[in-house]
């Protein structure tokens, strides 16, 4: 199946944005780089700020199929600690590029773009709001993910094989407490 007009655009802007940095993403990068007119590219997006939702969204939609194809199974049929497993596991050995760094923090400036980062690391590793120690030690592995994640993302950062598959088998005990075992506070019922 042939990908839309948008949709090549948006992976145009991608490509423009991991090239050059998000500065250089301009209505006549993204169309030039995806073959277009601008004329073309207007016809899918009236400003800048309409492309950079729409690839804030495109982004975070490719998260969520990676997401998905790790759990193996519907976001809806898993368990909250399925859920943020399967996120740690992409994290930490998802192939990082600059471009989703930098889609990331301009989303931190404006309320609208950051909703969209912050909804889908709600549903996959939600902030914990209790002691309970399954949930304290996944959300230590999603920060520790999340941070070599953007360490890798960040230029001139490099670490050996070795030494990221030692971080990868730390975190990874992180995530070995049997999810199905009552909490402490569910025990004492």
């Amino acid at each position: 199946m042939r990908p839309s007009s948008r949709t090549l655009i948006l992976d145009a802007a991608v490509r423009v944005t991991e090239r050059a940095g998000i500065t250089a993403l301009t209505m006549d990068s993204a169309a030039e780089e995806a073959g277009l007119t601008k004329g073309g590219l207007l016809y899918h997006f009236r400003t800048r700020e309409d492309m950079i939702l729409a690839i804030q969204r495109h982004l975070v939609d490719g998260w969520e199929a990676r997401l998905v194809a790790e759990l193996g199974k519907p976001w809806a049929e898993a368990t909250p600690m399925e859920r943020g497993a399967a996120y740690v596991h992409v994290m930490m050995r998802e192939e990082t590029r600059q471009a989703d760094l930098a889609f990331m923090v301009e989303a931190e400036s404006n309320p609208e773009l950051a909703r969209i980062w912050d909804e889908l690391m709600e549903r996959w590793v939600p902030t914990p709001h209790s002691l309970d120690p399954r949930r304290l030690d996944l959300f230590l592995a999603r920060l520790a993910a999340d941070g070599l994640w953007m360490f890798r993302a960040t230029p001139g950062n490099a670490l050996s094989e070795e030494v990221e598959e030692g971080l990868r088998a730390r975190v990874a005990e992180l995530l070995a407490a049997d999810p199905e075992a009552p909490a402490p506070e569910e025990k004492r019922a």
